[in-house]
């Protein structure tokens, strides 16, 4: 039997600062329209949960990265492709991913977009993780400052994909006993049929 653990947000922690985040988004867009950049994968629930708390106008986008290592004049470097951005001239563009660690990849798609010329441009982020930070980036809203941690739930994968599904976010590996023992009767509930 393993060790009951405790979410490290709640599915009410998480709806709450999603709801703030909302209201704050909505306050600063008076009277505009908001191009939202999902960055798929792991952001999908919040961005749903995140636009749904918006009270300007939204149109939503997705881009998905794609990061390889190539090797070229006997070193390896990574590189960082995404899906072909929105058009956006003019637009305000608000940026959505659910974690901010190096930077890195949001840094890159930020300057992309920018290359379109939107009229204003910034990140929101669920979790961010200012130590681990290799570029000079700051979102405009966050959820939560975050230790270092790799989390699963609420779009967060774990290994194979899994546990994106949680409606709580916890540390990879703490899934909490009740949501497992919930599974295991609900496979067993299933396979009867």
């Amino acid at each position: 039997m393993t060790p009951k653990t405790t979410a490290a947000f709640s599915r009410q922690r998480l709806a709450k600062r999603v709801s703030e985040m909302g209201r704050a988004i909505s306050r600063d867009y008076a009277g505009r329209t908001i191009d939202v950049v999902v960055m798929l994968e792991n952001s999908f629930l919040f961005a749903g949960d995140l636009v749904r708390e918006i009270s300007r106008p939204v149109i939503c986008h997705f881009v998905r990265s794609q990061m390889r290592d190539v090797r070229m004049g006997g070193y390896e470097r990574r590189e960082i492709f995404f899906s072909a951005p929105p058009t956006i001239r003019g637009r305000d563009v608000l940026v959505v991913d659910a974690v901010l660690n190096t930077g890195v990849t949001q840094d890159f798609l930020l300057k992309r977009i920018e290359e379109g010329r939107p009229r204003s441009l910034r990140l929101a982020v669920l979790f961010d993780k200012p130590e681990a930070r290799k570029v000079d980036l700051q979102p405009a809203y966050t959820g939560f400052a975050a230790a270092s941690k790799e989390w699963v739930g609420y779009g967060l994968s774990g290994k194979g994909g899994l546990d994106r599904n949680l409606p709580y976010v916890t540390v990879k590996g703490k899934r909490l006993r009740s949501d497992g023992q919930r599974r295991k009767s609900g496979a067993r509930r299933a396979s009867r049929g």
